[in-house]
């Protein structure tokens, strides 16, 4: 849109399908979307418009509720969904704090799917071979790339917390400052988009899939949670002693109660379980612990003022609208029902049956199908066109028959 146009509130209108659009292009049955295919209006958020330091000539992008043409929010809209779940919290006088924790690769440019990904080269000519984890020189070989990325976060408002090399070869992390839910969906979706984007003018390939390289950590998107009382601010996760409280134990619950069915929202893609078939560091259950990073439900090491809670499930893949609403209903549907999780796990450990999560794209979808709490919680909208589009997406990779399969089996009688 032009900014004349933009200025003078030109409404801008999107066909409702296009938030059930496939990753592939394609589209499920219109049945999921109306079958008129009608429009939604996209509303600009006037607290999210943002000049796009890194845009030649300059642009600037403004993140959009989708709407129906009466003014309520779409079913269809992840953000939407965010929103209502954040509507429930503040009907109790409660707001969620929350902080992203966002893994990504630094590939080198790379146009051809049949090939691994490879590191870039860096300054001084070499690719890394994985031995820089933690190292306080990692990025210097990429650091034209990582002083525009860090240059255009301050740009756009963007606080870090901290900026880390990871496991993997040429992956890193950067920390999210924690706060509105909201704020922090926004500012991890728009995170990515400059990832990619700066990644693009130094002739890189930034990489969030969840897990893009065989035999190497794959990429998350940790979430950590707390919940406030409105006005004091107080962490309702400890009481004045600094202990936990009933609240806390309640909202563990409903994570543990929700997170099989809801795998799916954290998961999206057929390469996520990638990710969790190989749980090193991707935990793919839905036990909880004291610091241990087996456990898909983690308590960092804290003051009691900032006990909180860290969903270790979501991959770098996850749509962080849809992860964050997921994560908190879940929070949410325990304290209303004062669920209470199972006893902590601490070192080497069995992971219960009944705390076993989906470990296949086709299991993760089957579960979300038949739960009825993703309905109470999402609206029959939202999930059954939500399973719509990822039943077409895993249906066109099974579509496709992998190198390994040529490599393995065509010389099997």
């Amino acid at each position: 849109m032009t900014r004349r146009g933009f200025s003078e509130g030109q409404r801008l209108q999107l066909a409702r399908g296009v938030l059930l659009q496939c990753i592939m292009g394609g589209y499920p049955s219109a049945r999921f979307y109306g079958g008129d295919d009608g429009d939604l209006q996209l509303c600009a958020d006037p607290q999210r418009i943002y000049r796009l330091p890194w845009s030649e000539p300059p642009r600037a992008l403004a993140i959009c509720d989708a709407n129906e043409l009466d003014g309520r929010s779409s079913g269809l809209s992840t953000r939407g969904l965010l929103k209502r779940v954040l509507a429930s919290y503040a009907a109790l006088g409660l707001q969620p704090v929350v902080a992203t924790e966002l893994e990504f690769f630094v590939f080198a440019a790379h146009g051809n799917p049949e090939q691994p990904f490879r590191p870039p080269q860096g300054l001084d000519g070499s690719r890394e071979d994985g031995a820089a984890a933690f190292s306080v020189s990692s990025v210097n070989g990429l650091r034209p790339f990582f002083s525009e990325v860090c240059r255009c976060m301050e740009e756009l408002g963007l606080p870090r917390d901290t900026f880390m090399h990871e496991m993997g070869v040429s992956q890193f992390e950067i920390n999210l400052l924690h706060g509105d839910a909201l704020l922090l969906a926004d500012q991890t979706f728009l995170f990515k988009h400059l990832l990619r984007e700066v990644g693009l003018k130094h002739g890189l390939s930034v990489v969030c899939m969840a897990k893009p390289l065989a035999h190497t950590p794959g990429s998350s998107m940790h979430i950590h949670q707390s919940v406030v009382e409105q006005g004091s601010g107080r962490n309702i996760f400890s009481d004045e002693k600094g202990e936990a409280t009933p609240a806390f134990y309640h909202f563990l619950g409903g994570l543990q109660a929700a997170l099989a069915d809801f795998t799916l929202l954290f998961a999206p893609n057929v390469n996520s379980y990638q990710r969790l078939f190989h749980p090193y560091a991707s935990p793919n259950n839905a036990c909880w612990s004291h610091d241990n990073r087996a456990a898909g439900l983690r308590i960092p090491a804290s003051a009691p003022v900032a006990r909180r809670v860290e969903n270790r499930l979501p991959g770098a893949d996850a749509n962080p609208y849809l992860a964050l609403a997921a994560s908190l209903a879940a929070g949410l549907y325990g304290l209303r029902h004062g669920l209470q999780p199972s006893a902590p796990i601490q070192g080497e450990f069995e992971v219960p049956e009944e705390l076993r999560l989906p470990c296949t794209m086709q299991a993760a979808i089957e579960r979300l199908s038949r739960s009825e709490l993703a309905t109470e919680l999402f609206g029959s909208e939202f999930v059954e066109g939500y399973i719509a589009s990822k039943s077409l997406e895993l249906t066109s990779f099974y579509d496709e028959i992998t190198p390994w399969e040529r490599r393995v089996l065509a010389a099997q009688v």
